[in-house]
């Protein structure tokens, strides 16, 4: 049986997603701490690397690795949502999905730091 929200089609579905996605941001922001430190982040890095990056292939990764690590955030967030929808007893797969999605935030930090030391300082 599928969601009974799979059966938009065409333009009603794109309104559909922009306005869910639209929500999911605001809900990101208003609930999570971590993605509101990094759309501040973002909103710093941004206009940096545009002014820093000495090619648009620069700009276009520093600018790429910063929104890299909000996807994974709000990847990682849905992740924690729904663990904790299932139960909030403690649970060592509950702790594991958790710390896996906590780890990708992780890595993605490490990516663009690694990004922008390489073409700042290389």
């Amino acid at each position: 049986m599928e969601s009974p929200f799979k059966g938009k089609t065409g333009l009603r579905r794109i309104w559909n997603a922009a306005h869910y996605s639209a929500d999911g941001l605001r809900a990101a922001y208003r609930h999570e701490d971590a993605f509101r430190q990094e759309i501040w982040l973002t909103l710093i890095a941004v206009p940096l690397a545009l002014w820093l990056g000495d090619s648009a292939v620069e700009r276009a990764l520093m600018i790429a690795s910063v929104l890299l690590v909000l996807v994974v955030e709000l990847l990682n967030s849905a992740v924690e949502a729904t663990v904790d929808r299932v139960s909030l007893e403690r649970h060592e797969l509950a702790k594991r999905a958790k710390d896996v999605g906590s780890a990708a935030v992780l890595v993605a930090l490490l990516n663009g730091a690694a990004v922008w030391g390489l073409l700042l300082l290389g």
